[in-house]
């Protein structure tokens, strides 16, 4: 990755913007590559899923993702490079795509603003080859035309572009100087989140009904007490229709809204498709070398009161089953990553994480990455999770492709961004829902071991829908 150390201030014309294009024309005929030149200009305060709410296109990639909690919100939307792969070295694939392109990268403008510079935003299927039906496939990769984003009260608007031997460098410094214009006093879109005034007409249907649900935990609790698995993760699915089209940005400002401690998402897959929703979990994250990653696994509700609230947490860090599934998740964090090398720090016992409408166990865990090891080497090793598969692994995936009457697609996958330097952060997707016009699927999950009961399982995933169906529902 070059990285020129122009003066923002100096350069900012429509001429030495040409210029500048010009001499990364002049680099790409050396090297016989197309360029990727990426130009970050810091700019006022801006609401970066305003922003893709007021050019929001359909029939364009976008990966938009905000935790209100940690002041991080950032949007990126129409890919100038994109890749896609699958099956079980996909994450190796998208690395080598990643590894490529910084190769062959030009980076110039304001780089000391978070977030500046390229961004590779990824998304990663349960499974690792794609269900039937599912729009999304099993792993992409793609740097955006354009990103804003904001975390620590600072704004930086990223445009991306490829330069090679044959590029009209007059039209697109044209097409740049327009972008950073508009980013610099930006118009948003008039009543992109306003409500309507009532809420939208809809219908909403459980794939097979609660009684086979209840059916499947039951075989479940058999095969565990049989020695099949110590814990799987089975998932109802929802099927909603509405009257017209629903919005996906919409619901997605009302959930950050109520959820500010999670990851409020969305992705578009550029064929009208959306995933959306709001996840408790981080998968992994790395910055400046530390490595965070964190077991979320157990969970019981919110109380009316602080002191029936207090009682269910107390309840939660008590329970012999919830405990044992918590430590199920912690012991394969650890078990998988210990071949990296990775000397993992993490409390003796689990707290509380308490969001909304729910509250989990919850252990964070920490290390220094050592050097050669990176996030996506990290991402393959935890993928999935015992907090969203099973252990053992390969036999709780199977019970699940079994178990469950839908493809999973981006649910409970890995989601996530990556930069140039090595820093990058990945959730999983869950409280999710895939939006197609009028018709959304919503998904919850909830972990099996011994000792479960179908009918708290169900109650649990149940509460876990809520969030979601709330959003789609308000006005």
């Amino acid at each position: 990755m070059t990285i020129l150390a122009l003066d923002p201030a100096a350069n900012q014309t429509p001429a030495a913007l040409q210029a500048f294009l010009e001499q990364c024309q002049q680099m790409a005929r050396r090297r016989h590559r197309d360029q990727l030149v990426s130009i970050s200009l810091e700019v006022d305060a801006l609401d970066p899923l305003a922003v893709l709410g007021s050019i929001f296109e359909a029939q364009e990639l976008h990966f938009y993702v905000e935790r209100p909690a940690e002041k991080l919100a950032a949007a990126g939307a129409e890919a100038v490079l994109q890749f896609a792969a699958s099956g079980p070295g996909r994450f190796e694939s998208c690395q080598e795509f990643i590894d490529e392109v910084l190769g062959n990268v030009i980076v110039v403008g304001d780089q000391g603003v978070p977030f500046a510079g390229p961004h590779f935003f990824c998304t990663f299927s349960f499974f690792d080859e794609v269900e039937g039906g599912e729009p999304f496939p099993a792993a992409r990769v793609f740097v955006p035309r354009w990103q804003v984003a904001t975390r620590a009260g600072r704004t930086v608007a990223v445009a991306n572009l490829l330069v090679g031997a044959e590029t009209d460098v007059a039209a697109a410094a044209a097409k740049v100087w327009r972008a950073h214009s508009r980013f610099g006093s930006f118009s948003y879109a008039e009543k992109i989140f306003t409500p309507d005034g009532e809420a939208p007409r809809i219908t909403l249907s459980e794939l097979g009904g609660s009684e086979r649900y209840l059916a499947c935990v039951q075989r479940a609790v058999g095969r565990i007490a049989a020695g099949d698995y110590e814990k799987i993760v089975l998932a109802r699915a929802k099927d909603l229709v509405a009257a017209a089209p629903l919005h996906p940005l919409r619901a997605l400002h009302g959930l950050r809204e109520r959820f500010g401690e999670c990851y409020a998402f969305s992705v578009a897959n550029g064929n009208g498709q959306s995933f959306i929703g709001a996840s408790p979990e981080r998968l992994a994250r790395v910055y400046g070398g530390m490595l965070t990653t964190e077991a979320l696994a157990g969970s019981t509700g919110r109380g009316a009161s602080e002191e029936a609230d207090a009682a269910l947490g107390r309840a939660l860090l008590a329970s012999n089953k919830d405990q044992r599934e918590h430590r199920l998740v912690l012991d394969s964090i650890i078990r998988r990553l210990q071949p990296l090398g990775l000397q993992l720090e993490f409390p003796a016992q689990p707290g509380l994480r308490r969001l909304a409408n729910v509250q989990h166990l919850h252990t964070p865990v920490r290390t220094a990455l050592p050097v050669g090891v990176r996030l996506l080497d990290v991402i393959s090793r935890l993928h999935p999770t015992p907090a969203v598969g099973g252990v053992p692994r390969e036999a709780a995936l199977a019970g699940i492709h079994d178990g469950e009457n839908f493809p999973r697609g981006l649910y409970a996958g890995a989601l996530g961004w990556l930069d140039g330097h090595g820093n990058g952060e990945f959730f999983v997707g869950l409280r999710s829902a895939l939006i197609d016009g009028v018709k959304a699927r919503l998904y919850a999950g909830a972990g099996i071991v011994a000792g479960s009961e179908p009918e708290q399982e169900l109650a649990e995933t149940t509460l876990k829908f809520a969030a979601m169906e709330e959003a789609l529902f308000s006005p």
